[in-house]
């Protein structure tokens, strides 16, 4: 059995559904379709999601949401036409049941509890797109139905906006195997339930979580996640524009390390549960199905001193301390990181020497008065020679199982940013030695990212 999803991009009209109906008929093993909610159909249009966003913050603010949802039920009224599902006895009911279904979100409005409500709107783009999915099976005369997560078992912490699924999910869910063998399971990314029955969603790409925790559920031959491009590669094309040959194996540990650091093809946190289950991950193309794409396993045949990607990251900000005779002060990092937690900043890095240690953070959220409350604390409780906050920072990784144990990688490297002209804030290895990491400034980074390119894969 093969587990598939199918991202924003491949459900964002009639065409892009048509396509994922190919897919899945052409392979008798692909029988659980994980769907996110309708993406861009250009460079100019608004995705589903954002238009829930929009449609939320409305209601939260006691503006009139109408003509937003308007906008929204006609995307999928768009789709649900465009497919002839108005046309269809089976099918001609959809788009009413998606109408009522986004009305009585809206009129569940809660404001003593806005992350619940957002949840519960930002949901139904994947909810939605997976009936209007399992309406078009239907329509080819595809046996297929839609599952409710929250049925079938996907239970939920209640950090609403940032969930995790919770371990009972996994026999609960394992039941999706057996419903599988009779009809095509048509099943909603990003969100599940929390044990109260609340709908709580992932952070945002976690429709790809949703589907790495189905195949894990369901112990899948393969976890195929279809997407708009032929393969990852190596180094973003936007930056590089001259990238032309995509990876066509990576182990897990490999792609963790580049989708932390920027590889947008796949949610990170997805890795996990597939991961612990051994199962395959096979990134494809939906407009380009027969494309082999890149398979990400336990353990690849690497060259040594061979890079797999190198991947770049913006919007940190570096915390430097210096402190004469820190080595010595018994608790000095747990007391750092205390402030922090109570400001609700979770760290990246923490790279330390004798005297010294810097601790890297995402700068969203670390607003002038967040600032100025670490700077106090940190001053008072630690005492510090001295204290700089740097923002503008961005982290660049290269990774690869060949820099495993090879002498001589760093170096190459740092030549190379060096050549260019551009200084290093900050280096660090990643104890498992296949990544190595580099700060820098933000407007350095696109220029550093093509460095290490061609010094690595055009050498």
């Amino acid at each position: 059995m093969k587990v598939c999803k199918f991202g924003g991009s491949s459900v964002a009209d009639d065409v892009q559904v048509a396509k994922i109906c190919d897919i899945v008929a052409s392979d008798p093993a692909r029988r659980i379709v994980v769907v996110s909610a309708p993406g861009k159909r250009n460079k100019q249009d608004t995705k589903v999601t954002d238009l829930l966003i929009e449609c939320a913050g409305r209601c939260l603010t006691q503006k009139d949401p109408q003509e937003v949802l308007e906008a929204i039920v006609e995307r999928y009224a768009q789709i649900y036409r465009g497919l002839g599902l108005d046309k269809n006895r089976e099918t001609e009911g959809v788009l009413a049941e998606i109408r009522a279904d986004l009305e009585q979100r809206v009129a569940s409005m809660d404001l003593s509890n806005a992350a619940r409500f957002m949840d519960s709107m930002k949901a139904a783009g994947e909810d939605n797109s997976a009936r209007i999915v399992a309406a078009a099976f239907r329509a080819r005369g595809i046996r297929a139905a839609y599952k409710n997560p929250g049925e079938a078992g996907l239970l939920m912490s209640d950090d609403f906006g940032n969930a995790q699924v919770l371990p009972e999910s996994y026999d609960r869910l394992a039941n999706l195997a057996f419903d599988a063998e009779r009809e095509i399971v048509v099943f909603p990314g990003f969100f599940g339930v929390t044990r109260k029955g609340e709908i709580a969603t992932f952070p945002r790409g976690g429709s790809d979580i949703t589907g790495s925790i189905l195949a894990a559920a369901v112990k899948a031959k393969v976890y195929e996640n279809f997407t708009d491009v032929d393969a990852v590669y190596p180094v973003d094309p936007r930056l590089v524009p001259e990238v032309s040959e995509g990876i066509a194996e990576m182990t897990y540990r490999e792609m963790r390390e580049l989708s932390y650091a920027g590889f947008g093809v796949f949610q990170d946190e997805a890795i996990i549960p597939a991961v612990k289950a051994a199962i395959p991950i096979n990134i494809r193309n939906t407009n380009h199905p027969d494309a082999p794409g890149t398979m990400i396993l336990h353990h690849r045949r690497a060259r040594q001193g061979s890079v797999v990607g190198i991947a770049s990251s913006s919007g940190f900000c570096t915390l430097y301390i210096d402190k004469y005779m820190m080595n010595r002060e018994v608790g000095f990092g747990r007391k750092l990181l205390q402030i922090l937690e109570d400001e609700g900043i979770s760290y990246e890095h923490m790279p330390s020497g004798i005297d010294n240690v810097s601790v890297i953070f995402r700068e969203e959220g670390f607003t002038p008065e967040v600032e100025g409350r670490v700077r106090d604390h940190i001053m008072r409780d630690l005492q510090p020679d001295n204290l700089q906050i740097e923002r503008g920072t961005s982290l660049i990784m290269i990774v690869g199982e060949g820099l495993y144990y090879t002498p001589g990688m760093a170096a190459h490297a740092t030549l190379a940013l060096f050549r260019e002209g551009i200084s290093i804030d900050m280096m660090n290895q990643g104890s498992s030695e296949i990544s190595m990491m580099f700060g820098v400034q933000s407007s350095h980074r696109e220029a550093a990212v093509r460095a290490l390119y061609h010094a690595f894969f055009k050498a």
